[in-house]
């Protein structure tokens, strides 16, 4: 069993409360419920919440199972509790506004916190939490470079082999999934985004890469049914001369990267699409020389949207109306995190971040071309730990 080192869980508590008392001056306390934020401050993930007073040492309040968090964590102070009024005894005196994650926190179970906890008010924490995750340490890096490493080697090198004709979709992605866990993938593939589901990822032959899809990014596939819009079509078949997408993430210990592939399957694609697909990659690896510290993520997609031709725009990123507006996007213990190469980011990348950049295009009858890769902020741009194939890899 790897533990979160107290020195880790030390230094994020620090970081978070010195973000706290910037951002909120006023702040009393704070409380986190959800498992991922419970999993980064305390090392293991369990049904709890973890109380953050301003100046008394913090508790991690463990419904289920106490016995396992004091068996997976070093965090220095957890208690018992059967509910909430278990730990409202420890509280002489309540502040009257709580800090709480209001972007995962359900309106019913806030109430019935409150209903033990009286606070008048609340206030959100979501954004000094996502600040403190952004940046990676050492320790998470080095899960992030293992996850990356699979993530190289399944892609770029093993899936060429799985290709055979007349699989289905659900064929690939199965095959996938087994190698993956078989690999050092930790199995589970965690988003941000409210009420997203998706199973490894997003994997399309040919036309079904660019269907519409529900989920925010430019791919798409068919999915198994209306009910289940993922994985992949069991009826969608694999025949020579389809392009074969693959956008799937990979994680070690929690952490992910990010990373699609391509591969032309039978026989080569038109030229036109060859070309549109290399102009692609072009934009990927331009953008990574620019994720230094300092820079500014919404001026680096400003920099490249304005630089693109007009003729080249139409289905960048999507395709017909449902193009999505960013170029990468933050990645760690969720595969959607800030900062994002967007609108609106505007606080400068600092050295630690890690991104997923993701250029891509669909094509009328053809599918989605591009690419994708994780990267870490370093003074030298973006040092990328998903491997350098352009894509399009041959399978014939």
């Amino acid at each position: 069993m790897i533990k979160t080192p107290v020195k880790e869980l030390e230094n994020r508590m620090e970081r978070f409360r010195t973000l706290m008392d910037e951002f909120n001056p006023e702040w009393e306390i704070a409380v986190i419920f959800s498992k991922i934020n419970l999993y980064y401050f305390t090392g293991t993930m369990q049904e709890g919440m973890l109380i953050i007073p301003r100046n008394k040492e913090a508790t991690f309040w463990v419904r289920r199972s106490y016995e396992r968090a004091l068996n997976e964590s070093l965090f220095q102070k957890i208690e018992s509790m059967n509910s909430f009024r278990d730990a409202v005894k420890s509280f002489q005196n309540l502040p009257d506004t709580v800090h709480l994650e209001t972007e995962v926190v359900p309106l019913a179970f806030y109430k019935r916190f409150q209903k033990h906890f009286p606070f008048n008010n609340f206030k959100p924490l979501d954004n000094v939490i996502s600040t403190v995750r952004a940046i990676k340490s050492e320790y998470e890096l080095a899960f992030m470079r293992k996850a990356g490493q699979i993530h190289q080697h399944v892609l770029e090198d093993m899936v060429p082999e799985m290709l055979k004709e007349k699989m289905s979709e659900t064929d690939l992605a199965a095959e996938l999934f087994r190698v993956m866990i078989n690999e050092g993938h930790h199995g589970v593939t965690r988003f941000g985004m409210f009420d997203t589901e998706i199973v490894l990822g997003q994997i399309g032959f040919g036309e079904s890469s660019i269907y519409p899809n529900y989920f925010n990014g430019p791919g798409g596939n068919y999915g198994m049914s209306p009910a289940v819009p993922v994985i992949g079509c069991r009826d969608r078949k694999l025949k020579s001369g389809d392009l074969v997408f693959i956008d799937v993430g990979c994680g070690v210990e929690g952490y992910n990267t990010d990373k699609t592939m391509t591969y032309m399957y039978g026989q080569p694609l038109p030229k036109y699409v060859l070309e549109i697909h290399s102009k692609c990659v072009s934009i990927q690896n331009e953008i990574a020389e620019l994720l230094k510290p300092g820079a500014i993520p919404s001026e680096i997609y400003n920099t490249i949207i304005n630089s693109l031709e007009k003729d080249f725009l139409k289905n960048f990123m999507g395709f017909g109306n449902r193009r999505v507006n960013f170029l990468g996007h933050g990645i760690g213990l969720l595969i959607d995190e800030t900062p994002v190469i967007a609108n609106g980011f505007n606080e400068p990348l600092q050295e630690g971040m890690v991104l997923a950049l993701e250029p891509k295009k669909g094509i009328k009858d053809i599918g989605m071309v591009g690419i994708e890769n994780t990267f870490i902020v370093t003074s030298n741009g973006g040092e990328c730990i998903t491997g350098n194939n352009p894509g399009l890899i041959s399978v014939f």
